[in-house]
């Protein structure tokens, strides 16, 4: 296999959580093309959201005194506003940086009636394998919190001189109108974006839950993730520090079959801040790593 097909393999992991679900695939249609939302598999349970309610208590005997409900507990994660991630992306068989990432939390703001975040991510490639895919790309999303289901998500791209606009609102109910002056995607409710979904995963009580699931829309199809909690790892070592994590593995299923091509690993630190300090791509022929180099 070519360098170059290597590093865009590559540029797959660092996109999946941070910037963009399976992007090489984007590369393959036409700019102008609209989006499309493959069908969530049949006879699946219900994408995962908040964590379930607590079932109710068995009635209790006339007389006697009513139990105080507790308060319901602290959540685990809060993102904060202006809160950003910076990351570095390389391949083991390159020993050297191809591109840059920051992930920015840039506020929380009302968005069609939802108070939702805006997030940001952006992706560069760095010299010299500019001169072999050069990649300056721009994402945000609009996810109404604590969920983090996508109310609004948008690509501004430049990938080898060729340019990508697209503003996309996702309707989850056949009685949402399109948006006037825009484009809409009818997907189904509990849709994330895969930035949505980063902080979504940032935000599961992992020790109560070992496994959730997620329709993710990467701004042209619709694919069922399954996030796994495999455990901890201790002395994790990134640029930005060496950390205590908590260790996630994520599938990507399109239409029922999972996409057998990489296995996606994600480190969050095992600590209220639920900082994402690394995430793993390993691929047939290497491995692809997105290192945290600076939080604040």
């Amino acid at each position: 296999m070519s360098k170059k097909l290597t590093w865009l393999l590559g540029v797959t992991a660092v996109l999946l959580f941070g910037a963009g679900l399976l992007y090489r695939r984007m590369a393959r249609v036409s700019p102008t093309s609209a989006p499309v939302a493959s069908h969530w598999p049949a006879n699946t349970p219900a994408p995962s959201g908040p964590p379930p309610t607590r079932p109710a208590e068995p009635p209790r005997l006339s007389g006697t005194p009513a139990k105080k409900e507790p308060a319901p507990p602290e959540p685990l994660f809060n993102l904060r506003a202006g809160e950003t991630l910076d990351y570095d992306a390389n391949i083991t068989k390159l020993d050297s940086t191809v591109a840059r990432l920051k992930i920015f939390a840039v506020e929380k703001r009302n968005s069609g009636g939802k108070s939702t975040w805006h997030l940001q991510a952006l992706a560069h490639t760095e010299n010299p394998y500019r001169m072999v895919f050069e990649l300056d790309d721009q994402f945000d999303s609009y996810s109404d919190g604590p969920a983090m289901t996508s109310v609004q998500y948008e690509m501004h791209l430049s990938e080898r001189g060729q340019k990508v606009e697209s503003i996309q609102r996702l309707l989850t109910s056949a009685q949402d109108p399109v948006p006037a002056g825009g484009s809409g995607v009818r997907v189904i409710p509990g849709t994330r974006d895969p930035l949505g979904m980063l902080e979504y995963l940032r935000g599961v009580e992992w020790g109560h839950s070992s496994q959730v699931r997620s329709p993710v829309f990467d701004g042209r199809k619709l694919y069922d993730v399954q996030a796994k909690y495999i455990g901890k790892s201790n002395g994790i070592h990134v640029p930005a520090g060496t950390f205590n994590t908590l260790k996630i593995e994520a599938r990507v299923f399109d239409n029922g079959q999972e996409m057998k091509d990489a296995r996606f690993v994600l480190y969050l630190t095992d600590d209220a801040t639920r900082l994402p300090v690394l995430m793993e791509a390993v691929l047939p022929v290497a491995t692809a790593r997105v290192e945290l180099t600076r939080a604040r």
